[in-house]
């Protein structure tokens, strides 16, 4: 993570076949105020979410997240760190693409 960052991702695979499974993996720097973490894959047909609840600066620095039998399309995958009141602290944003069924990006 660079200096001024407070969440990294790294999302795998960047390009795959339907159905396809995601694997999405955070880095957070340890701070107090670190509260919830969520995560976002979609695209213009589908959307998927998960969530965890984090425990400041006592909660693990790696995370990952699995989001299975995604359909085709190109995906935009975003991962929002949040404070207490649910207040964004900080994002992280990546695109992939999952090949459809016919070949072709839906």
């Amino acid at each position: 993570m660079g200096a001024n960052e407070r969440i990294s991702m790294r999302v795998s695979p960047e390009v795959s076949f339907a159905p396809a499974n995601l694997s999405v993996r955070t880095t957070v720097e340890a701070h107090p105020d670190n509260r919830w973490i969520e995560i976002i894959a979609e695209s213009d047909d589908f959307y998927r979410s998960s969530e965890m609840q984090l425990d400041g600066e006592h909660a693990p620095r790696t995370t990952i997240f699995e989001f299975r039998s995604l359909p085709g399309g190109t995906y935009q995958v975003h991962a929002f760190l949040k404070g207490t009141h649910g207040r964004q602290i900080a994002s992280s944003h990546k695109q992939i693409d999952v090949v459809g069924e016919s070949g072709g990006l839906r």
